[in-house]
């Protein structure tokens, strides 16, 4: 019997958490069953640290031992650039057309807007489409946001099934009319949980000594891309009103982006410079998350937030920010404490609050870890592949 053959479209595909998720997917599907390609932009396009461009390399070997093919589309960029978007359109009708594929599965906005309409140009008979989050708010102006949800309500005429990574995801979907509540399916973004194991005393000792921290530091720190809307800048303002009543506190930020030196300059102006760690774009985030007392995740707008859930894994009580599919992973006083986004004082107060309590940051960890074991890859792939069975199902002479 013939594979049935799936393209996967994204713009960026790096170490992000849309990314890894498309990857994950194409990694996990039945390769008996199904013949998978990636089309994504260029990866060199944007700026990423040696170590990242690395992994992201060993992904796409990985991907190649598989027999995944993987096409480079240019001008598949997530910035709106008229001419670029218009080639980007022209190559995914050509990409269509001479792999002629059942299934098209698209990632991000500009993506999923691209690809399906060229995917319904070329009567591809399958269209499924994962936003990763949404850009409804926190990304762009007034004018842009109202032009992507336009958009996003007229791609969705042509998608045969949305997959949306939370509940709450989906009812944010629902409440701008994107499509109706039947073509909405939520999977839970999934997490390599074989990566994230305790290690011992000694590497942890290791790792805290590399980062400067002295055994008796209390260590708050967060995971994701330096951008704004991740909201790292209220991170910094709550440890600055913290700093005073927990002398021993230190601040770890794993991830790089643009905004680097504007958050180093920042915790230089609140007296943070000798307490805060950037450690850039890491490979080994379970033995740095190990280290945390607490995890952070400030962000302003999150379709689930991965790394929130790479915590909860190792056992770690998460404040986080109450937005977005954040509230379908931390049970606010259960697991994890919930604050309004960018609201420094709100962030400072529950951080305080489980800093002067041991037992219940232990109590929430280890709520948090029950929680994760359901969100492994493995669970994600499996699910999938039940809607793309479903979709097969449907389809003339099935």
């Amino acid at each position: 019997m013939d594979r049935v053959r799936v393209v996967h479209v994204i713009t960026r595909f790096d170490k992000g958490g849309s990314a890894e998720n498309t990857f994950l997917t194409l990694r996990g599907l039945d390769g008996r069953r199904y013949e998978g390609f990636l089309a994504c932009g260029s990866p060199g396009r944007y700026p990423i640290s040696p170590a990242e461009e690395r992994a992201v390399e060993e992904n796409l070997a990985a991907l190649a031992a598989l027999g995944v093919e993987v096409i480079t589309l240019p001008h598949l960029v997530r910035e709106i650039r008229p001419l670029s978007d218009l080639r980007a359109f022209v190559s995914l009708l050509g990409l269509f057309r001479r792999l002629r594929p059942v299934i098209v599965h698209t990632h991000t906005s500009k993506a999923g807007i691209l690809g399906r309409w060229a995917a319904w140009l070329c009567r591809v008979p399958v269209i499924v489409h994962t936003p990763h989050g949404h850009v409804f708010w926190g990304y762009f102006g007034p004018a842009e946001t109202r032009l992507f949800i336009l958009f996003e309500r007229l791609s969705a005429l042509v998608t045969h099934r949305i997959i949306t990574l939370t509940e709450q995801e989906r009812r944010d979907h629902l409440r701008f009319r994107i499509a109706p509540a039947g073509r909405f399916t939520v999977i839970h973004s999934g997490v390599d949980l074989s990566r994230l194991s305790p290690p011992d005393d000694e590497t942890l000792a290791t790792v805290r000594a590399g980062l400067g921290i002295p055994p008796h530091g209390v260590i708050i720190g967060t995971v994701g891309r330096l951008t704004g809307i991740k909201g790292h800048d209220t991170l910094l303002e709550a440890a600055a009103r913290i700093r005073a009543e927990c002398d021993d506190l230190y601040l770890v930020f794993i991830g790089d982006g643009e905004l680097r030196e504007d958050l180093e300059n920042r915790a230089k102006g609140l007296g943070l410079a000798d307490r805060v760690v950037f450690t850039g774009w890491r490979r080994d985030v379970a033995p740095l998350l190990a280290l945390f007392d607490i995890f952070v995740f400030p962000s302003l707008n999150e379709g689930m937030g991965k790394a929130v859930v790479e915590a909860m894994a190792m056992g770690k009580p998460v404040v986080a920010s109450r937005i977005g599919g954040i509230v379908d992973l931390v049970e606010d006083n259960v697991n994890g404490l919930l604050v309004p986004p960018g609201d420094p004082a709100a962030l400072a107060e529950a951080l305080l609050s489980l800093l002067r309590d041991g037992k219940r940051r232990v109590a929430m960890g280890k709520e948090g870890l029950k929680r994760a074991v359901n969100l492994g890859d493995r669970t994600m792939v499996e699910r999938l592949g039940k809607v793309y069975e479903e979709l097969l199902s449907t389809l003339p002479g099935k």
